[in-house]
């Protein structure tokens, strides 16, 4: 399941980052979004999502959220 398909509010574990751009994956990993790690939608706006990792709330838009597995 991808994280477009996620419920708000609930705490999901990043099964895998379903991309093949270097650059891409080094962002994510540097948010603290990597396979293993909790991940929550907070919320969803038009085109985008807010998710917390961590102690920090991320604005990613949603063809990011479908790359990400959970």
């Amino acid at each position: 399941m991808t994280l477009n398909e996620a419920v708000e509010g609930k705490e999901y574990i990043i099964k895998e980052i379903v991309t093949d751009d270097e650059e891409l994956d080094a962002f994510l990993f540097s948010l603290g979004c990597y396979a293993g790690e909790g991940i929550t939608v907070v919320s969803r706006r038009k085109g985008t999502c807010v998710v917390s990792i961590k102690d920090g709330r991320y604005s990613i838009d949603n063809e990011l959220a479908e790359a990400i597995l959970i």
